[in-house]
């Protein structure tokens, strides 16, 4: 009994998982582990999977919505491996394998065909909509993914139209390209926002250490599957349709279940129309949870960020409009059905920020729905001058709830282009 009983002298733990105490004992420090802490063989499984294949100092060190995401993360990439797996198999069959009319010359040249379109569609795809994936990560994981599913279907599909083959894996392969870099650049910026202690880096790994685990598992299942569906369409189609469906519904509850903090266009056009609306701040999980994730035609005028001072003004006397009533570091203007703005160098993260809140209330108020069910009466102009002093009204309020609701303002997701604009303005 006595040498239950000790003077504690300190006290340790690592991170949230076991806490241990340092006892006075004959001359030595004497280390014992929490009585309240048990020392049973599963809570030393549960810290060796931990260790393993979760990012150190988890839970502190990442997100609240790491493990939500994470899990139904894994249960997509478990039914995209088996699926292509399906669709490996098909691409093989497709090039010759087990044809004795085959020829490696043939097949070699198809797979060259199929990688080399693929190279092509990546760097044109990068080209295009590569500043895009930041400020719209949760679309285009999903849209990676939903086109990942297409290109495998079509490699199944490959082989019963051996008169298109080539084609078809072609353009399979260049959907695989677009796949490669959406979701690679979206997984990206989901670990910046998972990191809390700029921690990207073994986030990225540990993810990279489950997904080997579930594409182990997932071959495990495939050495099954393959004697099963082998010369057998009906079943292969019927387990790739499955596997798909519960492929996309996993991306779906991923992507829904990220709060991302910060704001991007879509992000602060649902915080800003409710505060307009009632005076409401949203909370990020609120926002997010009403942020759309699938890729829609706009119902509203589009905003162009970070553009040139021609696409605002055209004469002296439009630059001079623009600069009525505003003193701030950048300009609006509404020109050919969208909503331009352009900025000063030294414009300010708020700046940016007020900027796109003017952008977003005159998309809304000239978007074509809105001006059907109230007749303009105003020029552009005009309404470009009355959200100045809109903004003069409500942002500072806005900006100050935003942040106490649990936003991060030190930074945004919006898409602003690189033009930056220094004009001369009435007091110099």
């Amino acid at each position: 009994m006595e040498t239950d009983r000790c003077v504690v002298l300190a006290t340790e733990r690592y991170g949230s998982s076991e806490s241990w105490k340092y006892c006075a004992g004959d001359a030595v420090l004497e280390r014992r582990r929490d009585e309240r802490e048990g020392e049973s063989r599963g809570n030393i499984i549960v810290r060796s999977f931990k260790s393993v294949f979760l990012p150190q100092g988890y839970p502190e060190s990442v997100s609240e919505d790491y493990v939500h995401y994470q899990f139904w993360d894994t249960v997509q990439a478990f039914c995209s491996s088996l699926s292509g797996t399906l669709a490996t198999q098909a691409s093989l069959k497709g090039v010759g394998v087990g044809n004795q009319e085959a020829t490696v010359a043939a097949a070699t040249v198809t797979w060259l065909l199929r990688d080399g379109t693929g190279m092509l569609g990546r760097i044109l795809f990068a080209w295009q909509k590569g500043s895009k994936l930041d400020s719209e990560a949760k679309k285009w994981r999903l849209f990676a993914d939903v086109l990942n599913d297409i290109a495998m279907f079509m490699e199944i599909s490959a082989p019963y139209f051996p008169a298109c083959f080539t084609l078809i894996v072609c353009t399979a392969g260049v959907f695989k390209s677009l796949v490669g870099v959406a979701g690679g650049a979206t997984r990206a910026a989901l670990t910046v926002h998972q990191a809390r202690r700029d921690n990207m880096a073994d986030i990225s790994a540990k993810d990279g250490s489950q997904e080997t685990l579930v594409n182990l598992a997932g071959l495990l299942i495939s050495l099954i599957l393959i004697p099963l569906v082998t010369d057998n369409p009906i079943l292969t189609l019927s387990l790739f349709f499955f596997f798909t469906i519960l492929h996309l519904f996993a991306n779906y509850k991923a992507v829904r279940a990220v709060v991302m903090d910060t704001f991007n266009e879509a992000r602060l056009s649902i915080v800003l129309q409710q505060y307009l609306r009632d005076k409401q701040i949203l909370c990020p999980l609120e926002a997010n949870q009403r942020e759309p994730v699938l890729l829609e035609f706009r119902k509203t005028m589009p905003i162009k960020l970070g553009v040139r001072l021609q696409e605002v003004v055209q004469s002296p006397a439009e630059l001079n409009l623009a600069l009525k009533e505003n003193n701030l570091p950048y300009l609006l203007g509404v020109r050919n059905g969208c909503v331009h703005v352009c900025l000063r160098p030294e414009a300010s993260v708020h700046d940016e920020i007020r900027a796109m809140c003017q952008a977003v209330w005159l998309s809304s108020v000239l978007s074509p729905l809105t001006s059907r069910d109230h007749p303009k009466q105003k020029s552009n102009w005009e309404m470009v001058h009355e959200s100045h002093k809109l903004m003069d009204t409500i942002f500072n309020p806005f900006l100050t709830g935003v942040e106490a609701a649990g936003w991060d303002i030190k930074r945004t997701l919006l898409d602003w282009d690189e033009w930056r604009v220094e004009w001369k303005t009435k007091s110099n």
